[in-house]
């Protein structure tokens, strides 16, 4: 990045910016809703790629953070706390969690590694196909539920494996979750899961030599906190709104991040 030009540098702390709001608003979308741009700045992906996955470490571990802070206060101000149950008391639904991980741990290794042989473009279009059959179900009030262990199954496997190829794995993987995840506790949930997932591919960057881009870190990371300090005002508001708002909600920003990344992977 030391050669790139003044324009460029404004154009993607812009960028790190937006990607900031959407990682906070949303708990998902921060890296592919930034990629197309990134890419259109600079076509070298594993130039940003490492950025992108440092400050999902950091924010994803901060607002885990902020969250268990929070209900922590808000569960000692209760008169009686003995009566709800252990997951209700967490941000975040280990439970789902830890059998999730479960599911997508291989599939995840095998994307990092390289191991399979099919087009990495085919399986992330399909998988953003598939994702915005979501989201037009979750907009028009009709959530599809699949109520099949199977397709569950498939469906985070899938968003495993293109989580260690690249870093656009979230959507398939917010389509199983949310509809298994109690609202309060999807954000930070997903925040843990990203969190985790990442630390496999930073591994893998690692164990490559490639470039993480550290200095750089000086001038991007305070980009994405203003994109931060925005976007949790935006969840906010999300998390006030009734559910089949909520679920609305999330139906079309799925929809424009299936947009974008099969732009991303199929125009660029």
């Amino acid at each position: 990045m030391e050669h790139l030009l003044w324009w460029q540098y404004a154009l993607i702390g812009a960028i790190f910016i937006w990607s900031g709001f959407v990682r906070s608003g949303l708990g998902f979308g921060g890296a592919v809703l930034a990629l197309p741009f990134l890419l259109l700045v600079k076509n070298d992906p594993l130039l940003f790629l490492p950025i992108i996955s440092i400050h999902l470490l950091v924010f994803s571990s901060w607002i885990a953070w902020q969250g268990s802070r929070t209900l922590k206060k808000e569960t000692k101000s209760a008169t009686d706390n003995s009566d709800i149950p252990k997951e209700a008391q967490s941000n975040i639904a280990w439970g789902y969690l830890k059998k999730a991980l479960g599911i997508m741990i291989v599939p995840k290794l095998i994307g990092v590694f390289g191991l399979l042989t099919l087009p990495g473009n085919i399986v992330t279009g399909v998988i953003f196909v598939i994702v915005a059959v979501f989201a037009v179900s979750y907009i028009l009030n009709k959530p599809f539920y699949t109520n099949n262990k199977f397709l569950d199954t498939v469906f985070l496997m899938l968003g495993g494996y293109v989580s260690g190829t690249s870093l656009i794995g979230a959507p398939l993987i917010v389509s199983v979750f949310a509809t298994k995840v109690p609202r309060h506790q999807l954000r930070d949930t997903l925040f843990v899961l990203w969190f985790i997932l990442v630390m496999i591919k930073m591994a893998s960057f690692l164990i490559a030599g490639v470039d993480l881009q550290l200095i750089h870190q000086l001038w991007l990371l305070p980009c994405a906190l203003i994109g931060h300090v925005f976007g949790q005002k935006l969840h906010e508001r999300i998390q006030k709104a009734e559910t089949p708002v909520f679920f609305q909600f999330i139906g079309w920003a799925l929809l424009i991040v299936c947009g974008f990344g099969l732009y991303s992977t199929f125009m660029l």
